[in-house]
């Protein structure tokens, strides 16, 4: 599709978008590629903590027409926002549990970024004969425990639930402050754009995220503390694929997510899991936008169904 002035203007990657019920109401659902029983591969894939299933447009762009892509709005987030609690990483993974259930869906390959590497890392580790491999980007190494706990839960709450209380004065503002976050600032496109728009929430004239501040903080807590969740990754069967954005969340050259010192002792210590450092990105366009991440993480997931395929065989 072409816009009157010879731009191309992206289609809409996903084909389906459907309600799947859950604990206190429904849980919105998108799809990409084909239904599951006509395709070679199923993909469930989790976002981050205060994302939503447009995380995965970009990636949808870019998988195999055979593949089928299920892509959620967890339970606090995007059009699944107005779910009530309880929230906290085991009701993710209930919830996710019945995508799978409501789709006829035995198992999948599990994808999920940030903490939705946490959340299917742990799926994995608690019913592992749903998952065909995981693929963790930019998360999901298991995380020691904190020294003071209070301070932690204080400091990592405080940062992510700040960015939740902001609000602007239109619509069109709130997306400027998106285009100038420096994470996108080189690589504003539409699907990043469709990201930003998604969330957002009007009143009158004021613009916020839609994201519930409640869920938000249970997640992270639970993140933060809990040991089951933080080491859940220690307990996944199945083949594992680990990608690492070189940048950060402000796509600084030198804070990404994952350390390289982190990264080295895990792999030392887990030498069957494939892990790439992908250079370029930081970690949000590791899966979002125009750049190389996308590519590579479909790449990791083709060699995940490749693995499933011969595994099969």
């Amino acid at each position: 599709m072409q816009s009157n002035a010879g731009k191309a203007i992206l289609s809409d990657p996903f084909s389906d978008h459907f309600e799947v019920g859950v604990n206190g109401g429904t849980l919105q659902v998108a799809r990409a590629g084909p239904p599951p029983e006509a395709s070679a591969a199923v993909v469930l894939a989790a976002h981050g903590v205060t994302a939503s299933l447009m995380t995965w447009r970009s990636l949808a762009r870019v998988l195999g027409d055979d593949v089928c892509l299920l892509a959620p709005d967890l339970r606090g987030r995007g059009h699944s926002a107005e779910l009530p609690g309880p929230y906290g990483i085991a009701a993710h993974v209930t919830d996710l549990l019945g995508v799978l259930d409501a789709t006829g869906v035995s198992s999948a390959v599990l994808v999920g970024h940030s903490m939705g590497a946490y959340v299917l890392a742990r799926l994995a580790a608690e019913h592992p004969e749903r998952a065909r491999a995981l693929v963790a980007l930019d998360a999901g190494l298991p995380l020691p425990p904190v020294t003071d706990l209070e301070d932690t839960l204080e400091a990592a709450v405080a940062n992510v639930i700040m960015r939740l209380s902001i609000t602007f004065p239109s619509a069109a503002r709130y997306l400027e402050g998106w285009r100038a976050h420096p994470a996108f600032a080189d690589a504003w496109d539409e699907d990043i754009e469709a990201y930003a728009r998604y969330d957002l929430a009007l009143n009158g004239s004021v613009a916020r995220c839609v994201c519930n501040p409640a869920a938000v903080r249970a997640d992270t807590e639970e993140l933060v503390s809990d040991p089951v969740t933080r080491t859940a990754l220690e307990r996944v069967q199945c083949p594992v694929y680990l990608l690492r954005a070189e940048r950060g969340l402000f796509n600084e050259p030198d804070a990404a997510l994952i350390t390289a010192a982190d990264l080295r002792a895990f792999a030392a210590a887990h030498p069957s899991v494939q892990i790439e450092a992908v250079p370029g990105v930081n970690h949000y366009t590791l899966v979002m936008g125009a750049g190389p991440g996308p590519r590579r993480v479909a790449t990791a997931i083709e060699a995940a169904t490749g693995t499933i395929r011969r595994m099969a065989g």
